[in-house]
């Protein structure tokens, strides 16, 4: 009996030791490095207009409360150059199909780079237009990479080791890629005041997706809400950008 309860006892230690290896894997040395992008009062007053427009959110303040993670891909081939994009605190003119929602430029709280370098662009709690219907609740993890330059494996490492750092801070309930945030349409989070106002998205793809939510598994995030074809539109009619 003694032996027994002693085996049983090792096997609950494993265990408890494996998952402890999960949850942490790989993330002692990890590090964020800060490269913030310009927040003035422009910034600020932009980001404000957007949030009382879109979602109906008046305050003093473009701050947001994190309950999701949305990961991206920037279709930019470096951190320079994708710095350089999000810099500019508003919209560019080439962004015609999204410039009629705002002046604010597209940001993300994040960038990763293709070593896994990871740099921090905004404080998470403040506002940044990244995914559309969600940014009030969202902080934004920008990858570089593309559909011919796929994530790389130092890339996911570096999303699993952020991601779990973000939800030891913060409440956050969901992690989805880009390309599946019309999933949350009728959803208590989705606050999109404009039902026009969709664009087709494929970042980070579901091979990306699925590895990473492998690797979150132990942390126990809410699967993402199911697809309603009476709610959301069909792919073939949401413009792409």
């Amino acid at each position: 009996m003694l032996k027994s309860f002693g085996r049983l006892s090792m096997l609950f230690l494993v265990f408890v030791s494996c998952r402890s290896v999960v949850s942490v894997q790989h993330c002692d040395d990890f590090r964020i490095v800060r490269r913030p992008i310009t927040f003035d009062s422009t910034r600020s007053r932009l980001s404000l207009e957007y949030m009382s427009t879109h979602y109906g959110i008046d305050k003093n303040h473009p701050t947001i409360h994190p309950q999701m993670v949305v990961v991206h891909w920037t279709d930019i081939p470096s951190i320079e150059a994708t710095f350089d994009a999000f810099n500019p605190v508003e919209l560019p003119g080439s962004r015609k199909k999204i410039s009629s929602a705002g002046a604010l430029n597209v940001s993300a709280h994040y960038m990763v780079d293709r070593d896994g370098t990871v740099y921090r662009l905004l404080p998470d709690t403040i506002f940044a237009r990244h995914v559309i219907g969600l940014n009030h609740c969202a902080i934004g993890i920008e990858n570089i990479g593309s559909q011919s330059m796929p994530l790389t494996k130092k890339q996911l490492q570096a999303n699993v080791c952020l991601i779990q750092t973000l939800r030891r801070k913060y409440p956050i309930q969901y992690v989805l890629g880009h390309h599946e945030y019309t999933r949350f349409i009728g959803h208590p989070l989705w606050l999109e005041k404009d039902p026009n106002y969709l664009t087709q998205k494929i970042d980070p793809g579901d091979a990306f997706m699925q590895s990473l939510r492998k690797a979150l598994a132990p942390l126990h995030f809410k699967p993402l809400p199911p697809l309603n074809p009476s709610v959301h539109p069909a792919i073939d009619e949401i413009p792409k950008n």
